[in-house]
C-alpha cells in the first residue's frame, strides 16, 4: 500500500527523511482492525517525529500521521482516537500508552491498524476531511480549555500563536462556547483571521492585552512563556501543551507564579470520552475545524513543507 513514513531521522534537515512509497499492508491482531483511510490530518508530532522526537532509529521505517477518518471493515464512517493503550485495550497490562507513530504504524497510508476501542462513530454532519482534524489538535483544544483550564462561559482567555493547528481550535472552540477569546501573532494577516474566527481581538506577539485573562492557551513556549504569565490575572492558569520555540524560557518567573498564586497545568492529547463530547460539541454548535488545505496523499511533502515553513492557518489535511 502507499504511504509516507520516516525513512531517516533528521534533526536538522527532517523532511529529508520523509519518504513515499509502498509499505507492507498492516496486520490486525487481536482486538485490533483496520481502517481504510480516507482522510488524515498533518501535526506538529509528524515533524518532531522526522528529527527523531519519541522516534528512534531502531523503529524505522515508520508511517507517519496521528490523526485519520475513514471506513471500518464492517463498512462504516469512524474517526480514530489517536492514543494507544489508555484504558489497556488492544495492548498489554504494562505497555504505558502512547500516540500512533510512537510504537505503531501511523495513518498516512491507505489502510491503518489499530484497536478496535479506539474507533468512533463518524457523525454524518462531518466531512472525512473535518473529521480527521479531531484528534489531535482540536481535542488537545478542548482538554486544554474545558478540563484542565476550567474555564466557563463569560470567562477570558488568551491563545497564544494564532494560526497554528490547536491555538486556531481554541479560538473557536472558546468563541463557540462563550468564552472571551484574545489571540497573538506576529503575522497581521492571522491576527485578522482570529478575530473573523470569533477572537474579542488579536494583537502582536508580547503587546499589551486590553485586559488581563482568566487562562492562557499556551503552545509556543520560550518566546511567549513571559508574556504569558504577565497576561493573567492572579488565581489564573496558563495550559501548556506544546513548546514550538523551545522548552526552555529564558527565566521561569517564578516569583510571579507563586506572589500571583497562578497555575500551570501540562496537557497531552485528550481522552476518548473527551473526543466524544467534541465530536458532540461540533454537531450541536455547527463547529467545523478550520482546514488551511488538503493535499493528495502522493503530494504528502506538499503538505509537510507548509507545516514546516509556518505557512498556513489551521489544519493541513491528506486525502487518500
Amino acid at each position: 500500500m502507499f504511504a509516507a513514513y520516516a525513512a531517516r531521522i533528521d534533526k536538522d534537515r527532517p523532511l529529508d527523511g520523509l519518504e513515499l512509497g509502498e509499505r507492507p499492508e498492516p496486520t490486525a491482531p487481536d482486538r485490533w482492525t483496520t481502517v481504510s483511510v480516507r482522510a488524515a490530518s498533518l501535526n506538529h508530532h509528524d515533524l518532531w517525529s522526522l528529527r527523531g522526537v519519541g522516534l528512534g532509529e531502531e523503529s524505522l521505517p515508520m508511517i507517519l500521521g496521528c490523526d485519520a477518518a475513514g471506513v471500518d471493515a464492517e463498512g462504516n464512517e469512524v474517526v480514530l482516537h489517536s492514543v494507544i493503550g489508555q484504558s489497556g485495550h488492544g495492548v498489554g497490562p504494562k505497555e504505558p500508552r502512547s500516540i500512533l507513530t510512537e510504537r505503531y504504524q501511523g495513518t498516512f497510508a491507505e489502510r491503518v491498524a489499530v484497536p478496535e476501542w479506539n474507533l468512533l462513530p463518524k457523525p454524518k454532519e462531518l466531512s472525512f476531511a473535518e473529521a480527521a482534524c479531531l484528534p489531535t489538535a482540536w481535542l488537545t483544544a478542548y482538554r486544554m480549555l474545558f478540563t484542565k483550564a476550567g474555564v466557563r462561559p463569560g470567562d477570558s482567555v488568551l491563545v497564544q500563536g494564532a494560526g497554528g493547528g490547536v491555538a486556531t481550535a481554541a479560538i473557536v472552540l472558546g468563541a463557540a462556547a462563550g468564552l472571551r477569546i484574545f489571540a497573538t501573532s506576529r503575522d497581521e494577516a492571522k491576527r485578522k483571521r482570529a478575530e473573523e474566527l470569533g477572537a474579542e481581538a488579536a494583537v502582536e506577539t508580547g503587546a499589551r492585552l486590553p485586559q488581563r485573562v482568566d487562562a492562557v492557551i499556551e503552545t509556543v513556549g520560550a518566546a511567549t512563556w513571559s508574556h504569558s504569565l504577565k497576561s493573567l490575572k492572579p488565581g489564573g492558569t496558563v495550559v501548556i501543551s506544546g513548546a514550538t520555540s523551545g522548552p526552555n524560557p529564558s527565566a521561569a518567573e517564578l516569583n510571579r507564579v507563586f506572589f500571583l498564586e497562578l497555575n500551570v497545568a501540562g496537557s497531552t492529547m485528550g481522552t476518548k470520552e473527551e473526543l466524544a463530547s467534541l465530536l458532540d460539541f461540533c454537531v450541536a454548535k455547527g463547529v467545523r475545524p478550520v482546514v488551511d488545505s488538503t493535499h493528495p496523499l502522493d503530494r504528502a511533502r506538499d503538505a509537510f513543507g507548509k507545516m514546516a515553513e509556518g505557512d498556513h492557518f489551521g489544519k493541513l489535511v491528506l486525502t487518500v
